[in-house]
Formats: C-alpha cells, sequence, structure tokens
C-alpha cells in the first residue's frame, strides 16, 4: 500500500500572489495569431508550514488574489519511488473532498502568475477551490520536481502512480473518500487515465481540453511529425524544471522525448502504450468534458472522443476560446470555474444539489455565431452532410497560385490543378508576402472559394475532403484548412490585395499514410492505423480521405467558405503548431477534380445551404 513520507525539515513553498485572468469565454472572432497578456503579479512574504503539521491546521484564508501556502508529503509507490504532492488544505478538520492535479510542470513554479505568459500554468484558481472547502492536492508527476524516478511521457509508470495517489488521498483522516480530477491539457490528459484506471476513491473526473492519443492528435498528425511535443514542448518543459521559480532542487531530465519521438515515426508500442483512445470506453465515473475549438492543432477531438466513448453519468460543453493563449486565460478565471464547473464537483464530491444535473448532454458554442446552442447528441441531430465540389473555375475573390471555386455543382473547366514545391516566394514556412510587403498566407497556397454566401451557413460536427491527388514524388503532404473569407472592396481587390480572412479549422495526411482501418473508420471520420507506411508510385492518382478537425461555425452572408491546401504552415499562421519543412520535400503535386476524380469538402450543415 502506499503511504506518506513527509520530508521533515523541509519548508514549505515560497508564496506569492496569483492573479488568475477572468476574461469569460471569448466570443470574438479573430486571427489565430492574437496575442494575449499575462497577469500581473505582486509578492507576498514567504509563509512557512511544517510539511509534517496536522492536516487542517494551516494558516487562516488568504485575501482574494493570494495563493494558500501547501503541505508538501511524499508518497511512496509500489517500486520504492516516490512522488511528490503539495496539498493546498482549506481551514478546518474537514472532512474534505479532494480535487486532484497531476502535472510534469512542477507545483513550486504554481507562485508564478496564472496567465498565458505561463501557459503551463493549467491547475485553475487553486484559492477559490481551498475557500470552497476542498483539498486541492497537485502532484509532481514520476521524473519531475520533486518526485523520484525518471519522466517518460505518459508512460505506464505514469499512469500506476494516479491510482497510488488517489487512494492514498481518499484514505486520508482529512479526506471524505471523494476525489475528482481537475486541471487542463497534460492535466487533463493525466485524467482520461484516472477514468481508465478506475483507482478506488475517485468520483469523477472534469476533462478539461485534453488529447487522448499523443500520436494522432500531436506528434505525427496525420503521419507527418510535428514540432510542438518535441521541440517546443519538451524544451519548455526542461527549463520549467531546470530553473523553477524558487530556485530549489534543479532537476536535469536525462530523458530524450525529441528522439524518441523520431525514433517512433509510426503508431507502434510506444505509442500504443501512452494511447488514452484505445480504453476510453473504460470510464465508468462521472466525466464532464470541455473541449476548445481554439485547439484543433492539439486537444479538441479528445474531448468529443472522450466523451462519445466513456460509458458512466456524461456531458459534453464545446468552449470558444480562440487559441492557446485564450484558453490558458479562460481555464484560470474564478468566474468561469464558479459558473461551469463548481457545480459539476459539488454535486458528486459535495453530495449537493446544483444546476449540473439540468443542463443538457451536450453544449456547443457556435464561433461566429456567438452563442451557444444545445443538443442531445454529437454531431447534432439536425446536421447535414452537403457536398462542394472543388473546381478550376476561378472565384475571381482571391491572389492565390490558382484561385479555384467551390461550387455545388460539377462544372466544365480544367481537370486538374497542379503546384511545385518549393515555392521560391515562400518566406516564413509557406508564407509569402503580399504587393504592401506584409506577410500574405494565401498568396503561395491553392485555395478553393465559394461564391458569396446569400444567407449564413453554420456547420457542427465532422468535416472531410475526398481529394485525388498525383505527385511526381514517393511521398507528399497535405496541409488543409478550412477558412471564413470576408467581403471586399473592388478597389482593394483591383489593387491586388487579398481579403481579410481567418482560418477555422485544419487537417493533415501524409500521402504513405493513406491507408484507412475500414472497422473503425465512419463515413465522415477515416480512422488510419498509422502502422505500414507505403510510398505512392510517381503519376498515379489516388483518392485520399482527409478528416479535417471538427468545428461549429457560422458563415456570415457576404463571406466565402475557403479550401486551402499546400504541403507545409508558418510560424505566422500556425504560432505553436508547426511541422518542420523537410528538405526531402521537393516535387510537384496534381489535384484532380474532374467526373472520373471529383475531389470535394463535405461540410456539416445546420442552418442554410
Amino acid at each position: 500500500m502506499a503511504h506518506a513520507n513527509p520530508e521533515d525539515g523541509t519548508p514549505a513553498t515560497n508564496n506569492l500572489a496569483s492573479d488568475p485572468a477572468n476574461t469569460g469565454i471569448d466570443r470574438r472572432r479573430f486571427l489565430q495569431t492574437s496575442a494575449l497578456m499575462a497577469s500581473a503579479a505582486s509578492a507576498l512574504p514567504a509563509l512557512a508550514q511544517a510539511p509534517g503539521a496536522p492536516a487542517g491546521a494551516g494558516t487562516p484564508p488568504l485575501p482574494v488574489g493570494t495563493q494558500t501556502v501547501p503541505r508538501e508529503v511524499k508518497v511512496r509507490m509500489r517500486d520504492g519511488v516516490e512522488i511528490a504532492v503539495a496539498l493546498y488544505m482549506p481551514t478546518g478538520n474537514g472532512p474534505f473532498p479532494t480535487l486532484f492535479a497531476a502535472s510534469p510542470y512542477r507545483y513550486d513554479n504554481n507562485t508564478l502568475p496564472a496567465g498565458p505568459q505561463f501557459l503551463w500554468r493549467e491547475t485553475g484558481p487553486i484559492d477559490f477551490y481551498v475557500g470552497k472547502g476542498y483539498v486541492y492536492a497537485h502532484m509532481d508527476v514520476r521524473g519531475v520536481g520533486k518526485s523520484g524516478g525518471e519522466f517518460r511521457l505518459l508512460d505506464a509508470n505514469e499512469q500506476r502512480d494516479l491510482v497510488e495517489v488517489v487512494e492514498w488521498l481518499a484514505q486520508q483522516n482529512w479526506s471524505n473518500g471523494k476525489v475528482g480530477g481537475i486541471g487542463q491539457s497534460y492535466y487533463c490528459m493525466l485524467q482520461w487515465w484516472m477514468g481508465i484506471q478506475k483507482p478506488k476513491g475517485l468520483a469523477c473526473i472534469a476533462a478539461f481540453d485534453g488529447l487522448l492519443d499523443p500520436y494522432r492528435a500531436s506528434a505525427y498528425q496525420g503521419g507527418i511529425r510535428s514540432d510542438f511535443f518535441g521541440s517546443y514542448w519538451w524544451n519548455q518543459n526542461r527549463v520549467i524544471n531546470l530553473e523553477p521559480a524558487n530556485g530549489q532542487a534543479p532537476r536535469l531530465q536525462s530523458f530524450d522525448l525529441n528522439a524518441a519521438i523520431m525514433a517512433h515515426p509510426t503508431y507502434d508500442d510506444f505509442w500504443k502504450e501512452r494511447n488514452a483512445a484505445e480504453r476510453v470506453g473504460e470510464i465508468e465515473v462521472p466525466l464532464f468534458s470541455v473541449g476548445i475549438w481554439g485547439k484543433v492543432d492539439l486537444h479538441t477531438r479528445g474531448n468529443i472522443q472522450g466523451y462519445l466513448a466513456a460509458r458512466g453519468p456524461k456531458k459534453l460543453r464545446m468552449i470558444g476560446p480562440i487559441n492557446a493563449f485564450a484558453a490558458n486565460r479562460e481555464f484560470n478565471s474564478a468566474e468561469m470555474h464558479e459558473q461551469l464547473l463548481l457545480p459539476f464537483y459539488d454535486h458528486y464530491l459535495k453530495g449537493l444539489p446544483t444546476n449540473y444535473t439540468e443542463r443538457p448532454a451536450v453544449q456547443y458554442f457556435v464561433r461566429g455565431a456567438d452563442t451557444f446552442r444545445t443538443a442531445s447528441t454529437w454531431p447534432p441531430e439536425n446536421v447535414r452532410y452537403v457536398q462542394w465540389q472543388l473546381s478550376a473555375q476561378s472565384s475571381g475573390s482571391v491572389s492565390s497560385l490558382n484561385d479555384g471555386s467551390l461550387l455545388r455543382q460539377a462544372s466544365a473547366g480544367p481537370e486538374t490543378t497542379a503546384y511545385r514545391y518549393p515555392n521560391p516566394g515562400w518566406l516564413f514556412g509557406v508564407v509569402g508576402l503580399g504587393p504592401n510587403m506584409q506577410p500574405d498566407p494565401v498568396r503561395r497556397v491553392l485555395t478553393w472559394t465559394t461564391p458569396a454566401l446569400e444567407q449564413d451557413l453554420e456547420i457542427a460536427g465532422p468535416i472531410k475532403l475526398t481529394l485525388f491527388a498525383s505527385s511526381t514524388a514517393r511521398d507528399t503532404d497535405f496541409f488543409v484548412k478550412l477558412s471564413e473569407q470576408q467581403a471586399q472592396s473592388p478597389e482593394d481587390r483591383a489593387k491586388g490585395l487579398n481579403p481579410a480572412s481567418f482560418w477555422i479549422t485544419k487537417g493533415w495526411l501524409r500521402a504513405s499514410h493513406r491507408a484507412t482501418n475500414a472497422a473503425k473508420s465512419t463515413e465522415m471520420e477515416p480512422y488510419r492505423d498509422h502502422t505500414n507506411p507505403q510510398p505512392i508510385e510517381p503519376g498515379q492518382v489516388y483518392r485520399y480521405d482527409i478528416s479535417i478537425e471538427p468545428m461549429a461555425h457560422r458563415f456570415r452572408k457576404g463571406s466565402r467558405v475557403r479550401l486551402e491546401l499546400v504541403n507545409g504552415d508558418s510560424t505566422i499562421t500556425d504560432v505553436l503548431w508547426t511541422h518542420y519543412y523537410s528538405p526531402s520535400k521537393m516535387g510537384t503535386d496534381t489535384v484532380w477534380h474532374s467526373a472520373q476524380y471529383p475531389s470535394a469538402l463535405t461540410l456539416p450543415v445546420t442552418e442554410g445551404a
């Protein structure tokens, strides 16, 4: 049995004031490259408390905006490794329910401001929950912070540690025996594993903004290696552990995640061990799955899939922050927690009557309409799948490599559209400059655009591109974006300037990873095993069914729906979620759109069309 092993004599973490930003759900339509400022913080004197002090015997509640000083304990695992946990305790003797958060980001970094400057500060407002009578338990996962062992990214040891710590928490004399999962992103990814493993005492999980399948969702999107986990995220995590906020106990991590990712380019046992999607159907505890439309590059699909597969009581809410920065600010808002998550926790951890039980099974924010809609299922019951054909006919609305059209019916004209790569005009990834010498994301990619919409068009659900294509190369990549292109004045069109637009969602596929698993695929969502990539024959036409990340969006009357296709991306448009352009990517790709090869975009329409 796991047991506590307090670090006698070690002072608790120092205390700084945190200022969780309270912006509410961002309902404005902006470019995905919007920047958000981090919250300010002010320092408070350090308040030490011995880790071995009786539970609940802490300092009086601190003013709003400050942070409760935790007691630090260590819990010994089955193999002798000691896992460090910070316990943020309410006043009183309890018994208290516990909110359990686990991450690789070091709990002693919780003294930093909770805001977008530190995207990994994804605990939510700790003081808020402590003030509501919850113990907030924050665990450093194996191999990070003050925990023993070696960090191996979601491996079986990390998963099993969750079970032993949850059961330890539920057995403490200050506990009411009920533990709930909390936290965003990586914290959420570990909540899936909490639910799957069913530790004694786990009463519910609030899976907020977290992927299930690290291979498909991030590391190898469509079989294409992403920069995020192996480069940006891993470098960030090593710095966080080596240079913590208080300067104490620096941790150098020997595991090389980037090398491990590159050593496993296909879906093998390394990834299967870490894939909660294959087991999420085992979750039976109450689940509140909250997804972020602005995180399609990482987490969005995971929250939808988790909701659909889980077997216990469950609800889904998809909310509208436009990017990772807005999502972080949202999750650190005490107001959001009070309105959205606290009723869930109060119901399942305290047994209180709350409005959570009255909420519909599915609530989803519609971007562009700036409103929530309700449904009994996902996708919504009233969805219709409508096709638009790719055509060489000019839309006359945008300056791109081809300026093709999206039409409800096939049209006469050239049967193919081709482009060579790399394009000499690309400067920032696949983005070049426009005539005003500003970055122009669409000028040097392929586009197909609808006529101006005569009425609003609303979509909600999965999206698919059926693409017939050939290449001069033995492999090629397809990066797909769906965008809303706004109306433009004739004067600006005459100048060759491109109209204002913003991307809605994305999809990816490497040609050699084209094979689908029929048993796991649906008509709108092809599933790929990614186990046995096969090169393509130069010049041969192949059919590629490309799953575009699900979305709910309202295209406005007068705007146009635009499909963009190229073989790479850019920090200008994709910020954190880029893919390194390999020197081996040279050739010419041809898209076919004819009676024999009818390339088409299928949208989940709920209104319009």
